[in-house]
C-alpha cells in the first residue's frame, strides 16, 4: 500500500499537493505517501505567499510557526550568521534555550552531537559532509554510501534513537532516516523517511528544512543540489484546534495564491471535498 504524489517543482507545491491529496481521503490519513521535489531550494513569489498563509494560520492557533519547524532540521539563520564550522558550536551553546518541550526539536542536535559507546562525542553531520566531499573529488566515486539513520555502521548516528525513543508514544522523533545519494547529472539527492507526519503543523516546515539541510550538505561538499524525496509511512492532515471549514479555507487560499502569482495550477477544485 502506497500513495504516490505527482512530482512537484518546489517544497511548497509538494506540501500543498500532498496535504490536498491526503485531506480528500477517508479519515484524512494515508500510508506510505511518496513525493518527489524537483528543486527543493527554489521559492517563487507564490511559494512565499503560501508560507505566509500557513504561518499566520499556525500562529493564530497557538502552534509553532513555520520557521520553528524548519529550525529543528536546519537552523538556517544561525548558519547565515556564523557559517561553518562555527554553526556547530554556536548551536550547541544555545541548544538548551531553544529546544522544545519533551524531545521534539532535536533533529539537528542529533545530527551534530552523538556520544559513542566509548564515550567519544562525534559530529556525524560534519563527518558525512567530509565523506561526500572526499568521494566527489575522487577518481572513483561511491554514490550510495551516505546515510543518517537509526544505526549507521560508519557514523554511529541516531536520528531515531531506540534507547530514548522506543518506549514513548508522544513527543517522539518522527524523522527516522536520511539517505543522501550522489547522482552524476543531478547532484546530491536526498531521501527522507518519516514514521509519522503531521502535514498541517509540521509538513511545510519539514519539507523546507530538509531542502535547506540538503543545500548545506551539497554546498559544503562542493556539489550541486538534486531532487528531494520524502516518504511518510503514515501521514495525516491533523485536526487540532481548527475545524474542517478553517482548514478548507486555508488550503483553498494557498492554491489560489500559487495560481494567481505565477499561473501554475494546483487543483484548487479538489480542496475541501470530504
Amino acid at each position: 500500500m502506497y500513495l504516490p504524489i505527482p512530482s512537484q517543482y518546489t517544497c511548497v507545491r509538494a506540501w500543498l499537493a500532498a496535504v490536498t491529496t491526503v485531506h480528500n481521503m477517508n479519515g484524512h490519513e494515508a500510508y506510505n505517501v511518496v513525493i518527489d521535489i524537483e528543486n527543493p531550494i527554489e521559492r517563487t513569489e507564490g511559494d512565499e505567499q503560501v508560507i505566509e498563509l500557513v504561518d499566520s494560520f499556525l500562529r493564530s492557533h497557538d502552534k509553532y510557526p513555520v520557521a520553528t519547524v524548519i529550525n529543528t532540521i536546519f537552523p538556517y539563520k544561525l548558519f547565515l550568521q556564523y557559517g561553518t564550522p562555527d554553526i556547530y558550536e554556536k548551536y550547541l551553546h544555545v541548544y538548551d534555550r531553544i529546544k522544545k518541550p519533551g524531545d521534539w526539536g532535536r533533529y539537528f542536535h542529533r545530527m551534530i552531537c552523538h556520544k559513542t559507546a566509548e564515550g567519544e562525542i562525534i559530529n556525524p553531520l560534519a563527518n558525512l559532509v567530509a565523506k561526500i566531499r572526499s568521494q566527489a573529488q575522487a577518481d572513483r566515486t561511491f554514490r550510495s554510501v551516505y546515510e543518517l539513520s537509526v544505526f549507521d555502521p560508519v557514523l554511529d548516528m541516531r536520528i531515531y534513537d531506540p534507547g530514548r525513543d522506543a518506549g514513548r508514544v508522544m513527543n517522539r522523533q518522527c524523522l527516522s532516516f536520511l539517505s543522501f545519494k550522489l547522482h552524476p547529472q543531478k547532484g546530491l539527492m536526498l531521501t527522507a523517511m518519516y514514521r509519522n507526519h503531521y502535514y498541517i503543523t509540521r509538513g511545510l516546515g519539514n519539507f523546507i528544512g530538509l531542502g535547506l539541510l540538503q543545500e548545506f550538505v551539497a554546498s559544503e561538499a562542493g556539489v550541486s543540489v538534486g531532487p528531494l524525496t520524502c516518504i511518510s509511512t503514515h501521514a495525516e492532515v491533523d485536526r487540532d484546534s481548527w475545524n474542517k471549514q478553517e482548514l478548507d479555507q486555508l488550503l483553498h487560499a494557498c492554491a489560489e495564491a500559487l495560481q494567481s502569482s505565477d499561473g501554475i495550477a494546483v487543483a484548487p477544485a479538489s480542496v475541501g471535498h470530504p
